[in-house]
């Protein structure tokens, strides 16, 4: 079977790019990493990418005048290496639905929450001070709606009486290197696939999220 091609959007330290190159290096992932491409210079990501001889780019929105034109520069970036699914992993940018539209069912993203519960940012803080007794990690498509896309899978962790907002990450963390890998090496495997007619996974019809086994 011929490997999956994935390219990698990072803004940040990029944990969870180690976590996917792990896997793929254990021999866990019948898959590559084309390029991870970033809009941060200074993002440790990079390092990360290099020490692995992963081609990275980076393409600064601050160089860009809207954000079309970022997302035309990334585009154009990307059809070098004619990924099957892009990944965002820690990546601070909201992309416009021309791009996504472009690359329908092909982006992948992971959000600190149980969605559609706490779309957007500061998830973990809003779990608490709504006295949630459990939070968690989704992995997503991308659609033009923010963190509204169809949910591949979801990670729960209990909220405890005495956690800190550094607690939540560190379970969230946790969870996320371990569930990223875990549906890239099924899109690998051919195991989920994904297409205009919907999600199947193991040949059904996925018709709720999968519930990440622990």
């Amino acid at each position: 079977m011929t490997a999956m091609s994935f390219i990698v959007l990072i803004s940040g330290n990029g944990t969870n790019l180690q976590s996917i190159i792990d896997t793929i290096e254990a021999g866990q992932m019948n898959a590559s990493l084309s390029a991870v491409i970033s809009n941060n210079a200074e993002a440790y990501g990079l390092t990360r990418a290099k020490n692995h001889a992963i081609v990275t780019r980076v393409i600064d929105h601050r160089l860009y005048d809207s954000r079309d034109s970022f997302d035309q520069a990334l585009h154009r970036c990307i059809q070098e290496f004619e990924p099957d699914y892009i990944v965002l992993a820690g990546f601070m940018r909201i992309l416009g639905s021309a791009f996504i539209n472009t690359y329908r069912h092909k982006i992948l993203n992971i959000h600190p929450s149980l969605l559609p519960k706490y779309k957007g940012l500061n998830t973990y803080q809003r779990a608490m001070e709504n006295r949630e007794t459990e939070h968690g990690v989704s992995i997503h498509l991308v659609t033009s709606e923010l963190d509204a896309g169809p949910v591949l899978m979801l990670g729960r962790y209990s909220i405890e009486e005495g956690n800190t907002l550094a607690d939540l990450e560190q379970k969230g963390h946790r969870l996320e290197h371990r569930m990223y890998p875990k549906v890239l090496q099924w899109l690998s495997e051919k195991k989920l696939q994904i297409g205009n007619h919907g999600i199947e996974f193991e040949q059904q019809i996925l018709r709720k999220p999968i519930e990440f086994d622990q």
